[in-house]
């Protein structure tokens, strides 16, 4: 199981993560204090408190997906990949 810390700063982000969430064949957890929902769920990663980082556990593997994710990291803990 791998973590990643984003913020989904707009409702085109939120839009983009989920799509691309339910291209996978694996379980995401989106997590928020001791919330937990279902990644691949619309309306609960929109109840969720926006405002703030959500770490997001990855059930599986999936490269397109995890590169989503590290452009949706928040601007303090990205890593820029040098090629």
């Amino acid at each position: 199981m791998k973590e990643k810390v984003i913020r989904l700063a707009t409702v085109d982000e939120v839009k983009a993560f989920v799509s691309a969430a339910m291209k996978c064949d694996f379980d995401i957890d989106v997590c928020y204090n001791r919330i937990v929902i279902d990644g691949k769920s619309i309306l609960g990663v929109f109840s969720l408190d926006l405002r703030n980082d959500l770490v997001v556990r990855l059930h599986g593997e999936d490269e397109a997906f995890e590169e989503l994710l590290d452009s949706l990291a928040p601007a303090e803990k990205r890593v820029e990949k040098i090629a």
